[in-house]
């Protein structure tokens, strides 16, 4: 048997610091992997320290395991110390991995894979993990946002944040949800969460100009009485700008958009450009594409530069 090489302890017993990879022994071996296995898939690294492929294949796993993110977890048995448990499975070769289910073994490779064979193993004994799972979940929650559950929207961005706590598109989502229910100042504190470099991204400025805008309406009073102040006077641009903040309220983009126009083209300059700089208030907070923000567009530069 080859000597341990000086310098590459990739084989060594493994840190516990976060409960996916361990050692374990004869002794604890029903508990750290039958009993684990019932709640999780458990995957048995089988080494020893003289074994090269081991030291080559142990850093790529315990990687692997740990961007699974709690799918699996890892423990590491080594069958110099402990040959038992390796002499009952007919193990003859190592490293050898074998995947545990509800005590059982069910799967298992032999020798070093690359990276890519390693995470094909794990996804086909544990499923696909880790930001796969978060995805799916912020896709739901949008899902059901978009139907106007915010309710259970806010559950699915919640659990995605459990995951991974700084997710940007997790955060936006809960900061939407309590947009919704019209949580303004928790709203703001969600997006607060997020690192300073996140928050120039567009769907956060989104977001923020969407809680801006709320906050707005919120003591405007009703369209009706809007509308009889522009009959009674057509140059009561503070009417026609409120009117604009309570369709957009409403979800009636485009009219949001003529009323500002109509301030725009009557009196460019009123209130030191109040009316432009909410049009760029509503693109922003509607997104790039979305259809009035692409009209608008046109319309407003049409007006600027003719």
């Amino acid at each position: 048997m080859n000597a341990a090489l000086p310098g590459l302890a990739a084989g060594a017993p493994a840190k516990a610091d976060d409960g996916l990879v361990v050692d374990t022994t004869t002794q604890t071996f029903a508990k750290d992997v039958l009993e684990s296995s019932r709640r999780q898939p458990v995957l048995v690294d089988f080494w020893a320290p003289w074994c090269g492929p081991c030291r080559m294949l142990s850093p790529i796993i315990e990687k692997a395991v740990r961007a699974a993110k709690g799918a699996v977890r890892l423990v590491k048995m080594n069958i110099d110390d402990h040959p038992s448990i390796a002499g009952q499975l007919g193990i003859q070769s190592i490293p050898a991995v074998i995947a545990f289910v509800n005590g059982q073994p069910v799967d298992g490779f032999i020798g070093a894979l690359p990276e890519s064979q390693v995470k094909a193993f794990i996804d086909r004994v544990a499923g696909p993990a880790g930001p796969s799972d978060l995805e799916a979940l912020v896709e739901e929650g949008e899902a059901l946002l978009e139907e106007g559950d915010a309710a259970a929207a806010a559950e699915r961005f919640g659990a995605a944040l459990k995951m991974e706590p700084q997710s940007l598109p997790a955060t936006v989502g809960l900061a939407r949800c309590l947009l919704a229910r019209g949580d303004l100042d928790l709203a703001r504190q969600t997006l607060a969460m997020l690192p300073e470099a996140a928050r120039s991204d567009p769907k956060v400025a989104a977001v923020h100009a969407q809680i801006e805008l709320a906050g707005q309406t919120a003591a405007l009073g009703s369209a009706a009485d809007l509308e009889a102040r522009l009959a009674a006077n057509p140059a009561d641009h503070q009417a026609r700008f409120d009117l604009a903040l309570l369709l957009n309220a409403r979800g009636d983009r485009l009219g949001a958009v003529e009323r500002l126009l109509e301030i725009q083209r009557r009196d460019r300059s009123w209130n030191e450009e109040k009316a432009r700089k909410q049009l760029v208030t509503f693109f922003e907070a509607w997104g790039p594409t979305d259809e009035a923000t692409l009209s608008g567009r046109r319309r407003l530069s049409s007006l600027l530069f003719s």
